[in-house]
């Protein structure tokens, strides 16, 4: 296994989006879209838990959210990752860091001592401490900010809050910039990442490359245009 402690940032980006399309972690079909949880139809799906079977991809990703920390001076006092999905990184990171980890919860637990954020004694709050959040996936933002906010009413202060990929829907930013105090969102790879990367490797096409970058001007309109309405649930 590669000793990845002293590489550079963008090298650590461009090898976990090979890796990710590699084992098909980002799957890309435009002619057979994929349904979204929110029911809208894309032709680009994110699967980073595929990222969590080897060793090799595990490391890349922890050592990158780490320099993404310490590339801006952020040193957080505890990490706390989203259910589910941002579990698996928020504990390695933790660990890595040597700091105190909890996971945030959708929804408070309707029994036993019903928390929010699990690690965190249920008498207590993050007393002002400096959290950063870990999210594996930033689309729409919606469960993510609402993530920042559970730490934020905790009394922690989140300084970041950091993902493998972000999708950069305009949406989302708003949903973190309204948030009070507002929160930085900081993300491995970006979807111009995806596309510059993915064409390089020659995994898509120039014309794939123009249809992908249309559908991220208006994503949510996409499915429809092209004859792939919205499931509704």
């Amino acid at each position: 296994m590669k000793n990845y402690e002293d590489v550079p940032l963008d090298f650590l980006q461009r090898e976990i989006i090979k890796a990710a399309l590699g084992i098909g972690a980002i799957k890309i079909n435009p002619t057979e879209p994929f349904t979204w949880a929110s029911g809208y139809r894309m032709p680009i799906y994110n699967d980073n838990r595929m990222l969590l079977a080897y060793p090799e991809t595990r490391k890349m990703v922890i050592r990158g959210l780490q320099c993404l920390l310490s590339n801006e001076g952020i040193q957080p006092e505890w990490i706390a990752g989203t259910m589910s999905a941002g579990i698996p990184w928020g504990e390695s990171l933790a660990d890595k860091l040597e700091l105190p980890y909890g996971y945030i919860r959708d929804k408070p637990k309707d029994h036993g001592l019903k928390n929010r954020i699990e690690g965190l004694p249920s008498d207590k709050d993050f007393q002002g401490a400096k959290v950063v959040v870990v999210e594996d996936l930033i689309s729409t933002g919606n469960s993510s900010a609402n993530a920042v906010q559970a730490v934020q009413d905790a009394n922690g202060n989140v300084y970041s809050c950091v993902s493998i990929f972000n999708y950069g829907f305009p949406e989302a930013q708003k949903l973190f910039a309204d948030l009070t105090p507002p929160c930085k969102v900081q993300s491995l790879i970006t979807y111009p990442m995806l596309l510059k990367e993915a064409m390089l490797a020659k995994y898509l096409t120039i014309d794939q490359v123009r249809m992908l970058k249309d559908w991220s001007e208006k994503p949510f309109e996409w499915g429809e245009k092209n004859g792939f309405p919205k499931i509704e649930k």
